[in-house]
C-alpha cells in the first residue's frame, strides 16, 4: 500500500497529462508518416555539426563552463542581438543560457512571478506556459486569438486579439503577459500595431512581458519579425527567449537563452543556479561557432537565417495545397514551421475511438490508425474553458525532407480511397 505521504505535491496537481508524451509514443511506428512533433528531419548546417565534433576534441570543453552561459556563446549572442535590438547588451549580466527555451521560461516564471499573481496567456499557447504558471502558484488568465473571417484558406494574420477584451484582462493582480511571435501553432507574426497595443497595456499596468521568440528567424516573404522589447518603454520590462534548436535545426541540443535588463535577468540566474546550474559546454561552444559564422553574413542571401525560411516557404505552400485539396481548411502561417487546418469538413466517423477526449484528439488517433499519418491536436494548446471552441483543428509540421512530405502527399491524395 502506498503511504499517504508518498503523493504528489499540490503544485503539480493536474499537470501530469502531456500531449507530446501521448502522441510521440503513438506515432513511434516507423510505418507512420510523422508530421506531429516539431522535430526537423532536415540536416542541420554541416558547420554546426563540425563545430560540435571539434569542441569535444578540446579537453577543457568537456568540463563545466560558466554557469550562466559559456563565455564565447554569451559574447556572440550579445553581438547578434545587440544589432537586432539597436543597443549594447552586456553578455554577462543581460543574457542567461539555459537548457532550451523551456529552461528560460521556467527560470523567468519561477524567478519573477509570485503566488497569487495573474499571468495573461494568449490562446492558443505552447502547452508548457500554463503548467509553469500554476507551479509558481499564480493564476493563468486566458485570452484567445480569433479568426476575423472564415474562408477555405485563411492566413494566420486573420487571427487577432480583440483590443477591448485584452484590456479587460489587465488588473492590479497582473504580473506578466506571455506572448509568442512567430506563433506556435498558428504561425502568426504579430505586427507593430498589435505589439503596441500589448506594450501600451504593459506600461499602463506596470506588467512584465515574457516574449517567446524561438522562431524569430523563420518568417516568410511579406512579413517582418518585430521584437516587443524594442518598442518604447519595453526593454526594461521584457525578457525575450531564443533557441539554438530552432535557429540551427538542432532541437536535440536543448540550448536556449533569455535576454533582458540586468534587474530582471539576475532573478532568472538565481533560479538557474539552484536548479540546473550550467548547460553542456561542447554544445554551447558549437552554437557559438555557428553564430560567429553567420554574424558577418546576416544580410546575405546565403546566410542560413535567410536560406532556411526560403526553403521552408516552398514546403509550406506544398502542404497548404495538399490539405486544401483533400477538403481541410488550412491556416497559412506567416512564420514558424507549423500549419493548422480545420478538419470538420471531412465529417469522419469517430465512433470507434473510445474516451472523452476532444474531437481533434480522437481525429488524430483515428488518422494515425487508419491513414498512417500523425499530427497534433490543436486543443492541446488551449485552456479547458476554450478547448470546445477550437477542437476541430489539427497541427502539421513541415520542416521535413522532401521524401517525408512526398509520403504525406501520397496519403492525402488517396484519402478518400478505401
Amino acid at each position: 500500500m502506498t503511504s499517504s505521504r508518498h503523493v504528489n505535491a499540490k503544485r503539480i496537481e493536474g499537470l501530469d497529462k502531456n500531449v507530446w508524451v501521448e502522441f510521440t509514443s503513438v506515432a513511434a511506428d516507423p510505418e507512420i508518416v510523422n508530421l506531429g512533433q516539431g522535430r526537423p528531419d532536415l540536416s542541420p548546417p554541416s558547420y554546426v555539426k563540425e563545430a560540435l565534433a571539434n569542441a569535444t576534441a578540446v579537453d577543457e570543453f568537456n568540463q563545466y563552463t560558466r554557469g550562466f552561459g559559456h563565455p564565447s556563446l554569451v559574447k556572440v549572442l550579445s553581438e547578434v542581438y545587440g544589432r537586432l535590438y539597436g543597443r549594447q547588451i552586456d553578455p554577462y549580466k543581460e543574457i542567461l543560457v539555459t537548457v532550451g527555451a523551456y529552461g528560460s521560461l521556467f527560470s523567468a516564471i519561477l524567478g519573477l512571478v509570485e503566488e497569487g499573481d495573474e499571468v495573461i496567456i494568449i490562446e492558443p499557447f505552447f502547452d508548457c506556459y500554463e503548467p509553469m504558471v500554476r507551479m509558481a502558484g499564480a493564476t493563468p488568465v486566458f485570452i484567445p486569438l480569433r479568426p476575423k473571417i472564415q474562408k477555405d484558406i485563411m492566413s494566420s494574420k486573420d487571427w487577432c486579439l480583440d483590443p477591448d477584451e485584452l484590456a479587460s484582462k489587465f488588473t492590479s493582480k497582473t504580473k506578466a503577459i506571455i506572448i509568442n511571435t512567430p506563433h506556435n501553432p498558428l504561425g502568426k507574426v504579430f505586427t507593430q500595431d498589435e505589439l503596441k497595443i500589448i506594450s501600451d497595456l504593459c506600461i499602463q499596468y506596470d506588467v512584465l512581458c515574457f516574449s517567446d521568440e524561438v522562431y524569430e528567424w523563420i518568417v516568410y516573404h511579406g512579413n517582418k519579425h518585430i521584437k516587443i522589447a524594442t518598442l518604447p518603454g519595453m526593454w526594461e520590462r521584457t525578457v525575450t527567449f531564443g533557441s539554438a534548436g530552432k535557429t540551427f535545426s538542432v532541437t536535440g541540443w536543448k540550448i536556449g537563452w533569455s535576454i533582458g535588463p540586468e534587474h530582471l535577468i539576475k532573478h532568472l540566474m538565481t533560479v538557474h543556479q539552484n536548479c540546473l546550474y550550467t548547460c553542456a559546454t561542447p554544445l554551447q561552444e558549437a552554437v557559438a561557432q555557428g553564430f560567429l559564422k553567420e554574424l558577418n553574413q546576416m544580410d546575405d542571401h546565403e546566410c542560413y537565417f535567410n536560406a532556411l525560411p526560403r526553403e521552408l516557404e516552398g514546403k509550406r505552400d506544398q502542404i497548404t495545397r495538399l490539405l486544401h485539396d483533400v477538403g481541410l481548411k488550412p491556416v497559412v502561417p506567416e512564420g514558424g514551421y507549423f500549419i493548422i487546418a480545420d478538419v470538420a469538413g471531412l465529417d469522419v466517423d469517430l465512433s470507434e475511438v473510445d474516451g472523452d477526449d476532444p474531437y481533434d484528439y480522437k481525429f488524430v488517433k483515428w488518422m494515425i490508425k487508419h491513414k498512417k499519418l500523425a499530427a497534433i491536436p490543436v486543443s492541446a494548446f488551449y485552456s479547458c474553458e476554450s478547448k470546445k471552441q477550437f477542437e476541430k483543428y489539427i497541427r502539421f509540421c513541415f520542416i521535413k525532407q522532401d521524401s517525408t512530405l512526398a509520403a504525406a502527399e501520397k496519403i492525402l491524395k488517396n484519402w478518400n480511397k478505401k
